[in-house]
């Protein structure tokens, strides 16, 4: 049996599937890529919230698993719709690399007042202005290495990253300050690879199995139902980040309002990752106002 995994094309995205296809041959299994461009990689100029956000990243391949073109779709866990489509099942987390995000070119300290940070994400927006009310914060979009050249250029002082793409990519040197997750707290899935297959796919499902890290998957697991309970993905300014500790998992999550001007946190611990996730996001959005942070009727 040869796997069809279906990625995107980005040089990120090229990374992780092959790390994917090692580790599969580590089991004896041969693979080949299927490369598949996104919405969100035809449209790189476009402003992420204002796409929509969900699953920009994800949908089209999630479609040629569907409709047979692959057998497995890989994706970074933090492009995933917040639910999966009937149909398909998130099968396998390989291990996790770091769910932390980092400043390229300065550190937080390192910036003047009224420094130029760029990031395309709301939630990293937010959590800066938090911080730091007199950053100027800008939009960012392109692949990963464009993203990381624009620091020190063009009026740019830092950039926000993640550091597990800086660690596939191998450029760790450039990473001038890694961001605590207790505060600057992740998006959901972050760090993590997600593979998805066919529900009535029972051979590839147990394939993939194999290369499953059992902790990894119950902290994503987590972390999607808290998005999940929102019911909205990337384009909100919150995140949630778990971890695993034998069978108890700690959760922690955030909501905040767009200009960073006042947030909710919590953290919560149990053994169920849905029940865990959903229990955060409800905590957050009705309990805590965090629902109404972001302008949301109650």
């Amino acid at each position: 049996m040869t796997l069809r995994l279906a990625t995107r094309r980005s040089p990120l995205a090229l990374i992780q599937a092959r790390y994917v296809q090692g580790r599969l041959a580590e089991q004896g299994i041969e693979s080949e890529l299927v490369l598949m461009e996104t919405k969100g990689d035809r449209e790189s100029g476009a402003d992420l919230a204002t796409m929509g956000g969900e699953g920009l990243f994800a949908v089209e391949i999630q479609y040629a698993l569907l409709n047979g073109e692959a057998d497995v779709a890989v994706h970074s866990a933090k492009d995933l719709p917040s639910s999966t489509p009937e149909g398909l099942a998130l099968v396998s987390v390989p291990e996790r690399r770091d769910a932390a995000d980092v400043l390229v070119g300065r550190s937080l300290a390192g910036l003047g007042p009224g420094a130029t940070v760029a990031t395309g994400s709301p939630r990293r927006r937010a959590l800066l202005l938090e911080r730091r009310p007199d950053l100027r914060v800008i939009g960012l979009r392109g692949n990963m290495s464009k993203r990381l050249d624009t620091a020190g250029k063009n009026g740019v002082d830092a950039i926000v990253a993640a550091m597990a793409a800086i660690e596939r990519l191998e450029d760790i040197s450039l990473v001038s300050e890694r961001l605590d997750p207790t505060w600057f707290v992740p998006q959901v899935g972050q760090g993590a690879l997600g593979l998805e297959a066919r529900v009535d796919d029972d051979e590839i499902r147990e394939i993939l199995r194999s290369i499953n890290d059992e902790a990894a998957f119950k902290a994503v697991v987590a972390e999607r139902a808290f998005l999940e309970e929102l019911g909205a993905g990337c384009s909100i300014p919150a995140g949630a980040n778990a971890d695993v500790d034998g069978e108890t998992l700690t959760l922690r999550g955030v909501m905040i309002a767009p200009d960073g001007s006042k947030s909710v946190r919590a953290e919560l611990t149990g053994t169920d990752p849905h029940q865990l996730g959903s229990d955060l996001a409800r905590l957050l959005r009705d309990d805590k106002g965090g629902g109404a942070l972001l302008g949301w009727e109650s």
